[in-house]
């Protein structure tokens, strides 16, 4: 159990995290959140990277400053993840998995599972300097998934993927066992809709709150619209467009807005919840 209380982060006078509290269980969550929401220092602070201003981290009931075990159930894979290029792909595991303390029968039993986890066991022996981007960012996933985590952190894991790689990605979440606390932080809503149980959504250094697929989504309910793009001159009230796209040659628009009465609404997304909340905030 990972409980955040009141947590604060402050950089000389400009404050990231303002008082961020939220309880996780085992499962898969969604962090949700604009560039800049906060959710990069928040990893920092949950990994010990940046010790917290104001209140506590709580592991299993210990802050986890007094924690002895709290570190060594963590994988990490941060935004920027480069490897260390002269090192075979087993010898770059193996230095990662001295770090956290393994030893070596654990390492010769684990490092093949896990590169077949993340396909990539034909490249064992190749050097890290000669995988591609998207191989580098499996290997990345690889060492977090080392000493079998209680609490995995993921920042903005598809970042730069893909669609095979982004998907891959998905695959490998999906296989985990269902013990663990994995965090996937995230603006692309479509990369955590198929693979995650719930989203915490952040904003400008707050978690609004922590929702079922079905709660988020709900938070837009009768707030959605659909039109041609030639028809929204006619349109009274407030509103707000998320998406155009094409369909049979006509342009269509995607609105939200609760002022509007002369269109019928359609079934909100986890994005329209998400885009809802967030423009709420910013009212």
């Amino acid at each position: 159990m990972l409980e955040m209380k009141h947590v604060t982060k402050k950089f000389r006078k400009k404050k990231v995290l303002k008082g961020v509290s939220g309880l996780l269980e085992a499962g898969v969550y969604g962090l949700l959140g604009a560039n800049g929401a906060g959710k990069t220092t928040l990893y920092r602070c949950l990994t010990g990277l940046y010790g917290v201003s104001q209140g506590e981290i709580l592991w299993n009931g210990e802050n986890i400053k007094k924690s002895k075990t709290y570190l060594s159930s963590i994988g990490y894979l941060p935004q920027k993840f480069e490897g260390l290029k002269e090192l075979k792909v087993t010898e770059f595991l193996e230095y990662f998995g001295d770090m956290k303390g393994m030893g070596d029968s654990q390492l010769e039993e684990e490092i093949p599972q896990i590169l077949s986890i993340v396909n990539l066991q034909e490249k064992a022996n190749s050097r890290v300097g000669t995988l591609s981007g998207g191989m580098i960012r499996r290997l990345g996933i690889a060492q977090a998934l080392l000493n079998e985590p209680k609490l995995l952190l993921f920042d903005e894991p598809t970042a730069g993927l893909d669609p095979e790689e982004r998907l891959r990605f998905k695959n490998i979440v999906t296989q985990l066992p269902k013990d663990k606390i994995i965090i996937i932080s995230t603006h692309i809503v479509e990369d955590i809709e198929a693979v995650c149980d719930k989203i915490i959504v952040m904003h400008q250094g707050n978690i609004l709150g922590i929702f079922s697929m079905e709660e988020l989504s709900n938070m837009a309910r009768e707030k959605v619209f659909v039109l041609p793009e030639s028809e929204i001159g006619v349109l009274e009230g407030n509103y707000r467009i998320i998406k155009e796209y094409q369909n049979q040659g006509t342009v269509m628009v995607r609105i939200l807005s609760d002022e509007i009465l002369n269109l019928e609404s359609v079934e909100p997304t986890i994005e329209d919840g998400y885009l809802w909340m967030i423009n709420q905030e910013e009212v």
